[in-house]
């Protein structure tokens, strides 16, 4: 029954979320090709774009004010439980962190998944921060609830665009 109403709830356009996640199927016209992740910072919100004129809406957090940047990437690297390595930038700020933090381990914060970006040191990523969601948190990374990166980690290849606006 509860997948009929979801079923039925996405039909006619209404958005449908769980509380594991904070995904809604939403309409959405752009200028962008179906498969594009728009991210919209100043929502703190990603677009997954469909082809039938709706998107998928996550919650996400982005770049602090000074570390957030807009222009286009592409996905060029898809990560399961990715280890991580402090960028020079962070390790400045936070001397103490390791210089790598395996995957999988309580205080790596690229969480369940990672999607890396073709430029600089950039990725969508999972979080073993969930309260950071919907904030102004990361030095330029996408963070993203777990569930909801596992998600959208299904849906994207290798080569997807990602736009990213004000």
């Amino acid at each position: 029954m509860r997948i009929l109403a979801a079923f039925a709830a996405t039909i006619i356009g209404i958005a449908v979320t769980t509380a594991a996640s904070a995904r809604e199927v939403v309409p959405f016209q752009a200028s962008v090709s179906p498969g594009t992740i728009v991210i919209r910072t100043a929502e703190r919100r990603l677009y997954y774009v469909r082809g039938d004129g709706t998107a998928l809406r996550y919650r996400v957090a982005v770049g602090k004010p000074g570390k957030q940047w807009f222009g286009e990437a592409q996905i060029d690297g898809k990560y399961v439980r990715p280890a991580w390595s402090p960028p020079a930038e962070v390790k400045r700020d936070n001397p103490r962190l390791p210089d790598v933090i395996p995957g999988g381990a309580p205080n790596n914060p690229m969480g369940a998944r990672a999607l890396t970006l073709n430029l600089d040191e950039y990725a969508i990523h999972g979080t073993n921060r969930p309260s950071s969601i919907g904030t102004y948190a990361s030095y330029g990374c996408i963070r993203m609830l777990n569930e909801d990166i596992v998600h959208l980690y299904d849906q994207v290849g290798v080569g997807t665009r990602v736009v990213v606006v004000p």
